[in-house]
């Protein structure tokens, strides 16, 4: 059974734990070792802009567990890759930041490591999120691959080993549309799934409430390929963690069908089917096996009760639930949340993001620059008003401020 001070894993921890955001002083130390810290109180210094928090709880403060998901408001608010319009995604300082802005969960997408690692990084290929192209030690390692049958080239995770992957520093995905987060590039540094669990455990102390973990399984056929396959391994660690139940704050999520259905037998833990935009598309382990099974037919009541047999919830993108017209403004809402919920499946979209360039036209501001934050609330809302359970969003603090904490 999940145990909120349960701190197996990470050495004795006091009741006190000074979480410190440090801007000035980055110095890389958004990866510091939580197993290190003692009886003595302990410091975090993680690497988010303009705050300091000095917290501290008794362990006898956070309300007991009761039904999966009970202890939070509603809709949930799970941190995409953190609070990646803030910070570099995927690093402690964006999961800790989500934290603070009222996510109730945070997902770390995970890939694997030559030496059998988990990480968090939403590509297996580095360039986009490292700078491991300016770095002339790994210059070798570009390569050629075929990723879910598609082409790329760069430098890929699973031919690094942990040790090698923690020389590199994180930067911006999107610098053109995120300058702001750019400015971190260089300080941060990729963490494991241990290192963000021990990050949750000290939050929820800190922060005297439960946090959630929200994983994602990038590229399970193809990992398997390599005789990397992710899923007994990443059950090992969270059960390891005293993630064990259904009702613990954990959901799994995967683009892949099969994977799913084998974590099915696996674990107790709640398992989440995500569904590409293009509905013509085919989860690509059902592409693999030769089976004509699209997101399209996934998407359908009868497809959606199949979902059901495996799965707890369903992670669609947003446009299955309210597409855009012509003129991209949102049109109206389909029936995607009612069939979920008369199959007995929770609604979690994706990705709600507050920049123009990711807005419906009505809420962009009028000038249409990509770069500037527009009504992000209002698109949320007409979501909320549809139906929906939980969201995945890039800046988490926008859905708290409108949500009406239901429980």
């Amino acid at each position: 059974m999940y145990g909120l001070y349960d701190c197996s894993g990470y050495g004795e921890l006091e009741h006190r734990v000074e979480v410190k955001v440090i801007y000035s002083q980055l110095l890389f130390n958004d990866t510091v070792c939580l197993r290190k810290m003692n009886k003595n109180a302990s410091t975090v210094f993680l690497a988010i802009i303009g705050i300091t928090n000095a917290l501290s709880a008794d362990k006898s403060s956070v309300a007991p567990k009761r039904e999966p998901d009970s202890v939070f408001c509603h809709p949930l608010i799970i941190g995409h890759r953190g609070a990646s319009g803030y910070v570099p995604e995927h690093t402690l300082a964006s999961y800790a930041l989500a934290v603070f802005m009222g996510a109730d969960y945070i997902e770390p997408d995970l890939v694997m490591t030559r030496d059998h690692q988990l990480v968090a990084r939403h590509d297996n290929e580095l360039g986009l999120t490292t700078d491991v192209a300016k770095r002339p030690e790994f210059s070798c390692r570009r390569t050629n691959k075929t990723v879910d049958g598609i082409e790329l080239t760069g430098w890929f995770s699973e031919d690094f080993t942990l040790a090698e992957l923690k020389t590199l520093r994180v930067i911006e995905r999107i610098p053109d549309i995120r300058p702001g987060n750019a400015r971190l590039d260089g300080a941060l540094l990729i963490p494991t799934l241990q290192e963000i669990i021990d990050l949750v455990k000290a939050l929820e102390i800190s922060q005297k409430r439960v946090i959630g973990l929200y994983p994602e399984i990038k590229h399970s056929t193809y990992y398997r390929s390599l005789g990397l396959s992710m899923e007994q391994k990443l059950v090992d660690i969270l059960h390891r963690n005293s993630y064990k139940e259904r009702n613990d704050p954990v959901y799994i999520q995967s683009f892949e069908v099969n994977n799913l259905k084998e974590l099915k037998t696996l674990t107790d833990l709640r398992l989440l089917q995500l569904f590409e935009s293009d509905k013509s598309l085919q989860p690509f382990d059902q592409l693999q096996l030769g089976t004509n099974l699209t997101y399209g037919q996934m998407a359908t009541p009868e497809g959606l009760r199949e979902v059901a047999t495996y799965a707890y919830a369903v992670g669609p993108d947003k446009s299955y639930i309210i597409p855009r017209d012509e003129n991209n403004n949102l049109g109206d809402a389909t029936t995607f949340v009612s069939d979920a919920h008369a199959a007995g499946l929770k609604v979690h979209p994706y990705t709600f993001r507050a920049e123009n360039n990711f807005l419906p036209s009505e809420y962009q501001t009028k000038d249409k620059v990509p770069t500037e934050i527009g009504n992000l609330a209002a698109e949320i809302q007409a979501y909320f008003d549809a139906g929906i359970d939980g969201l995945f969003c890039d800046q988490p603090d926008k859905p708290a401020r409108i949500r009406n904490c239901s429980r």
